[in-house]
């Protein structure tokens, strides 16, 4: 699943570690996250979406496989 998060913490000028306790994870989940290591439970992507106040389809995208 592709993310905008790296793009999105950019635009707000904050790290991983600001994100991971705004949102309440680690940092190391962030970065896993981002480098696509990892997809989030819906109820973590809805708390992404909440704090960039962005649709969860503007944050994450289903990468379809043919």
């Amino acid at each position: 699943m592709k993310n905008t998060i790296k793009v999105q913490r950019a635009i707000k000028n904050i790290t991983q570690a600001e994100l991971a306790e705004a949102i309440g994870v680690s940092r190391q989940t962030i970065n896993t996250i981002e480098t696509g290591k990892y997809v989030p439970s819906t109820v973590l992507a809805l708390k992404f979406a909440r704090y960039f106040d962005k649709p969860v389809e503007d944050i994450f995208e289903l990468e379809v496989e043919d």
